[in-house]
C-alpha cells in the first residue's frame, strides 16, 4: 500500500490536471491525515495507517511559509496558476480557516494577482456560517459530493465524527448560489467483495438531478489517477466519463472530465 502524507503547511508546486501549476497549502499536520471522511480512495490512505503526533500549523506559520514561497517563486519567475488548499485532509476543519482565507487572499493579490484560490473540500463544513463566507471569497470552491445515496457513503467516503446527511448537503451546496464547483469521482471495482461501481444509471441520473438543482458554475468529474489503499478499486473508463460529462453539458452547465 503506498501513500502520499504532504508536507505542511506548503507543497509543490505540482501539475494538477484539473487546475495547471498548483501550489499546495496544508492545513494538516505534516506527519499524518486528520478527515471527516475515510474514502477507500483516498492517495493519503486511510486515517486509522496514519495518526499524526504533530499540531496543525498555526495561522501565522501558513502566512509567513507561503508569503516565503511565494516570493522565491516570484524571484524564479515562476508563478502558480492557482493556490489550493488541499493536502492531508479536510482543509476547513482548521479553526482559523476563514482567518487563512484573508491572509491567502491579500498574499495573492501582491505576489500573484493573477492566480486563483482554491479548496479542495469534502463539504462537511461549508454549511458553518464562517466557512461559508470564506468560500465565497475565493475563486474556485469545489466541494465533493460522489453521490446521492446514502448506502454508497457510507460504503466508499466513510464519514467519521460527524453526521452526514446527503439531503442536507446538496441543500447547502445549492445556498452558494452558483458559486460552487462539483467535484465528484467516479471509479469501478470491489471494496471487501462489495461492488463500488458508482457508474451505472442507477447513481448516475440521481446525481445528475442534483447537479440540476444546485446549479454550480462548473462541474469536474474524475477517477482513480494514483494508487489507491485498497488495490481493488478500478478506474472509470474515458468513454463512460466522457458520456456523463456530456449529459452535464446538455444542462448548461461546464463540466470537464479527467481520467
Amino acid at each position: 500500500m503506498s501513500t502520499v502524507i504532504y508536507p505542511s503547511p506548503i507543497f509543490g508546486p505540482i501539475h494538477s490536471r484539473r487546475l495547471g501549476i498548483s501550489l499546495g497549502i496544508n492545513l494538516m499536520p505534516s506527519d499524518g491525515k486528520v478527515c471527516t471522511f475515510d474514502c477507500i480512495y483516498c492517495e493519503c490512505g486511510f486515517n486509522a495507517d496514519h495518526r499524526p503526533k504533530r499540531n496543525r500549523p498555526t495561522r501565522e506559520e501558513v502566512k509567513v511559509a507561503l508569503e516565503q514561497k511565494l516570493k522565491e517563486m516570484s524571484a524564479a519567475g515562476q508563478l502558480p496558476d492557482v493556490l489550493t488548499f488541499a493536502g492531508n485532509g479536510e482543509p476547513t476543519a482548521h479553526p482559523h480557516f476563514p482567518e487563512i482565507m484573508d491572509d491567502t487572499i491579500a498574499l495573492r493579490n501582491i505576489y500573484c494577482p493573477k492566480a486563483k484560490v482554491s479548496v479542495l473540500s469534502n463539504s462537511t463544513f461549508a454549511d458553518r456560517p464562517a466557512v461559508h463566507a470564506a468560500l465565497m471569497r475565493i475563486d474556485n470552491n469545489i466541494l465533493k459530493i460522489d453521490t446521492v445515496d446514502p448506502a454508497y457513503i457510507n460504503k466508499v467516503n466513510r464519514p467519521v465524527g460527524i453526521h452526514y446527511d446527503v439531503k442536507q448537503i446538496i441543500e447547502t451546496l445549492k445556498s452558494f448560489n452558483g458559486h460552487v464547483i462539483i467535484q465528484t469521482m467516479f471509479m469501478r471495482g470491489t471494496m471487501e467483495g462489495q461492488s463500488v461501481d458508482n457508474t451505472g444509471e442507477e447513481y448516475v441520473k440521481p446525481w445528475l438531478d442534483a447537479v440540476a438543482y444546485i446549479k454550480p458554475m462548473e462541474v469536474m468529474i474524475y477517477t482513480i489517477d494514483r494508487e489507491t489503499p485498497d488495490h481493488d478499486l478500478l478506474k472509470a473508463q474515458p468513454s463512460v466519463l466522457d458520456a456523463i460529462r456530456d449529459r452535464v453539458i446538455a444542462m448548461g452547465i461546464p463540466c470537464t472530465a479527467s481520467y
